[in-house]
C-alpha cells in the first residue's frame, strides 16, 4: 500500500473514531484529519525511531507493550502541533485507545492489501 493510501486510511481512522467515540478524539474537519495524518506521519518517520531506541529496555520488558505507549506520544505530539482546537484527545489514557484501535485497522488494512 503506498504513502498517500496509508495516508487516507489513517484519516479515516481518525474520522471514524472521532465520529463513533467521540469522548476520545476531537478532529475539527476533513482538512484537519488529514493534516493530522500527514504531521503523524512525518513524526514517526523522523521522531518514532529516536523513541523506540530510548525505550527499547522498557519495550522488552514489557514484550512489546510499550509500543502502544510511544504510539500514543506521537498521537499527543500531533495533537499539540496542530493545537487542541482543532485535534485534541481528552486524556493520555484516550491516546493510548486510539494508539491500539489504530494499530488494529492497520493491521487489517495491510492484512488485505500487502506490498
Amino acid at each position: 500500500m503506498g504513502y498517500f493510501a496509508r495516508l487516507v486510511v489513517t484519516m479515516l481512522t481518525f474520522i471514524g473514531i472521532t465520529v463513533f467515540l467521540p469522548q476520545l478524539l476531537y478532529v475539527d474537519t476533513f482538512q484537519t484529519a488529514l493534516l493530522a495524518s500527514f504531521v503523524l506521519s512525518i513524526l514517526n518517520i523522523i521522531v518514532r525511531p529516536i523513541l523506540l531506541l530510548f525505550t527499547l529496555p522498557l519495550n522488552i520488558l514489557t514484550l512489546g507493550l510499550f509500543t502502544f505507549i510511544v504510539n500514543s506520544m506521537m498521537l499527543v505530539m500531533t495533537a499539540n502541533i496542530l493545537g487542541e482546537n482543532h485535534f485534541s484527545f481528552t486524556s493520555f489514557s484516550a491516546a493510548v485507545i486510539v494508539a491500539v484501535i489504530m494499530s488494529v485497522v492497520n493491521t487489517i488494512i495491510n492484512s488485505y492489501h500487502a506490498d
